[in-house]
């Protein structure tokens, strides 16, 4: 019998515990803006295809954020400006106004609605002083009513009161905003039912996660953090506290049968993160099958999945089928989703046309497909799982991938040899026969297999110390029960959430650092408080300073468009190395400034920041060349193709592939080095930019002999007629990942 290709797709929907232990406030505005965007929408897409069966994961912190804002019981500091009458606004909440209600990404939720971008324009080109001084209370207004209007989702476009409100534009009245919010309390209380009925007619499945969204590996043991990372520099304090992982599976199994009506079957733990420790737990709780990704499983099998140039894993019947693991309370099944297509459309088809980002990921699967095929002598049923956080990357889609996921689904219901399935349909129809030891399961998480997002960096750790030394004071009032405390306890869970450490330290950030930074430390005030106990000053000042602006790494894969205009949006997440005036009197007279690098599944990307009204041939060199280093690979390399180089690292290096780039004719030439050190010309896609600063996207494409997963390191530098003149940055050498 031949099978088609089983594809699982699992959407995860969550947001932190934006609401105060402290105050019983919310103090940001996530859940009710993708509420309104997010959640409902992606189901009831879905369901127009009923051949098409998914996996939802709902996070129980999410569901009860959710039920606060249909009752009408929560208001967060963006909700209560939108209520307020403009005209009584005060200068400090118009300056809040300005610096918050233009918080999207602005090509896909500004731009598409001429008076949003028409007064984010105004805040670019003028500034928030100018704005102060010159906007009037209907500027205000409107742009109140367009920070709640462009969060709704396209799909919802022609209920005829939003039709109205787009078709309006402006000159919204405070009557206007207060419709304008029982809509979103419309569509919020629709997400919930939605869903359990999805799940009761059998198109979908509905999944959980443990209660606050903690890292239980972590939660039963700090050390876990060595087992990917023997070198990690722990917390002072130990945190071991196991017994609160049934406390985060029993409450989250609470929640869900309250409103589904059933028991889950299936659990994404927080952040894909498992360790032996956490198994019978969770196979104590009835859960029958959980998920993580391809890192864990490749160290489980002590494996690295290759693939070859177009990204097919090369190994196919390792990846794609469940797994059993043997506890002494049951067995469990787990899943391990493809790393590379969940990041695909969570980071890189937002970038590509929605049609031909469809195709593209219809043509992966068909690749893995042949592969399959072409290794197998019999017959079996392969299971592709897609997992991937389902709210956040939609924002940078056209129509929030409204677009996209009609061309995919349209393709997927036609298509004769892929069926997709919900991991528990697969999983009753093909239980599985290959079986990983529990005590082998590798402990990390979908993050490199680590724990390094979550602890190890300093200012995580003094978090993770914060947070023990509360679970400690809590440990030492036996008399204070969940029943009879529980206040204590809440504060304690929302504490152990992972979101808070995922923001500490280095490797994330946000316009909103800070108030991450509060919240956690409101829950362990409150844990404190609610037991009696003095509260420790520590918790009275930031975990770390947030107004620093250094040097750091990418956070993630970036898509700017290539214009010179160095658009903050499309940089933010890049990485970023500071030059003129940042590293003391050495630099300060650089004519360049900054340097940004990033990549996504399509290009490696490059900005440099000069000083302003600096021109090449007169404040700089005209030249620019990028020349790619590829330690302790075997490819043929050369010395740079400059004259008059320092014989001196990293310029004395052998390098693999030139880029050279003209800033006054703003024309590129690219070479490949070739066999006793000679360079051969080749033809680039490489794009450039330069205006206010210089962009560049140089395609995987041109850079052949790079693999997925490769570390290269590249240097930057500036010369005159093919005479060397200076490199950046000094003393080092960019790093670059490939994904």
């Amino acid at each position: 019998m031949a099978y088609p290709l089983y594809v699982a797709f699992i959407w995860h929907q969550h947001q932190p515990l934006y609401k105060s232990q402290l105050d019983k406030k919310y103090h940001l505005p996530w859940v009710r803006l993708h509420g309104t965007k997010d959640y409902l929408d992606l189901v009831l897409l879905l369901e127009r295809y009923p051949k098409l069966h998914q996996t939802v994961n709902l996070v129980p912190s999410l569901i009860l954020q959710i039920e606060d804002y249909v009752a009408g019981t929560a208001f967060d500091p963006y909700l209560s400006l939108t209520l307020s009458d403009v005209d009584t606004l005060e200068r400090e909440q118009r300056q809040f106004i300005l610096e918050h209600f233009f918080d999207a990404h602005h090509r896909t939720l500004i731009d598409p609605h001429p008076r949003y971008r028409e007064l984010y324009m105004l805040r670019q080109d003028k500034g928030n002083d100018w704005c102060l001084e010159h906007w009037q209370p209907q500027d205000y207004s409107d742009l109140l009513a367009w920070h709640n209007l462009a969060w709704i989702d396209p799909l919802f476009w022609d209920d005829p009161e939003i039709a109205q409100w787009l078709e309006q534009g402006k000159g919204f009245s405070l009557s206007d905003r207060q419709r304008i919010y029982s809509k979103q309390r419309q569509i919020l209380s629709r997400i919930i039912p939605q869903h359990r009925q999805m799940q009761e007619r059998g198109q979908i499945e509905v999944t959980t996660t443990p209660y606050t969204h903690p890292i239980l590996p972590l939660l039963a043991d700090t050390n876990a953090g060595r087992v990917a990372v023997p070198q990690m520099k722990l917390p002072k304090l130990r945190f071991q506290w196991p017994e609160d992982i049934p406390r985060h599976l029993t409450k989250a199994k609470q929640v869900y049968r309250e409103r589904f009506g059933c028991e889950p079957r299936g659990l994404w733990p927080s952040e894909q993160s498992v360790s032996p420790a956490i198994l019978p737990y969770v196979a104590e709780q009835g859960f029958q099958w959980l998920c993580s990704d391809e890192a864990v499983l490749g160290w489980t099998l002590n494996h690295f999945f290759h693939r070859d140039s177009a990204g097919t894993v090369q190994e196919p019947e390792l990846l794609y089928r469940p797994y059993r693991l043997e506890t002494a309370q049951g067995n469990l099944a787990i899943v391990f989703r493809d790393h590379r297509l969940s990041d695909l459309i969570g980071f890189t088809y937002s970038a590509m046309e929605p049609r031909r980002a469809a195709t593209d990921l219809v043509g992966q699967l068909e690749a893995i497909g042949r592969e399959l095929r072409t290794r197998q002598t019999g017959e079996q049923p392969w299971l592709v799982t897609i997992a991937l956080d389902g709210e956040n990357c939609w924002e940078f889609y056209e129509q929030d991938g409204k677009p996209f996921l009609e061309h995919l689904y349209q393709i997927l219901s036609e298509h004769p040899n892929l069926q997709l399935v919900t991991v528990s349909e697969f999983l009753d129809q093909f239980p599985p026969t290959a079986t990983l030891p529990a005590d082998k399961l590798h402990s990390g998480s979908w993050v490199d297999g680590s724990f390094t997002t979550w602890i190890g960096d300093p200012a995580k750790n003094r978090a993770w110390d914060l947070l023990a030394a509360a679970r400690q004071v809590l440990a030492n009032h036996p008399e204070a029960t969940e029943e009879n405390n529980p206040d204590a306890w809440e504060a304690l869970y929302a504490a152990e959430g992972s979101d808070w450490f995922w923001w500490f330290g280095e490797g994330h950030s946000s316009n909103q650092d800070a108030m991450f930074d509060q919240l956690f430390r409101e829950h362990l005030i409150t844990l404190y408080r609610a037991l009696n106990e003095v509260v420790p000053l520590s918790l009275l000042h930031a975990v770390e300073d947030h107004n620093s602006q250094g040097d750091h790494l990418p956070e993630s894969f970036i898509h700017p468009t290539i214009d010179g205009t160095g658009d903050e949006q499309d940089w933010d997440k890049a990485g970023r190395i500071e030059i003129g005036g940042a590293r003391g009197t050495m630099h300060r007279s650089s004519v360049v400034q900054r340097i940004w690098y990033g990549v996504d599944h399509l290009n490696f990307y490059l900005r440099i920041d000069f000083k302003a009204g600096a021109k090449p041939g007169v404040d700089f060199p005209p030249e620019l060349h990028l020349l790619w280093f590829y330690p302790d690979r075997p490819v043929p390399n050369s010395p740079a193709p400059i004259a008059e180089l320092p014989a001196e690292p990293p310029l004395n290096y052998l390098f693999h592939h030139h880029l050279g780039i003209n800033l006054l004719t703003q024309s590129l030439w690219f070479q490949e080095a070739g066999e006793f050190y000679q360079w051969h010309a080749h033809p680039s896609r490489a794009q450039i930019g330069f205006d206010r600063c210089l962009e560049v996207a140089v395609p995987w494409a041109d850079l052949q002999a790079v693999a997925p997963d490769w570390s290269l390191q590249l240097v930057l530098i500036l010369a005159e007629d093919g005479r060397y003149v200076s490199y950046l940055p000094e003393n080092a050498l960019i790093p670059v990942n490939v994904p």
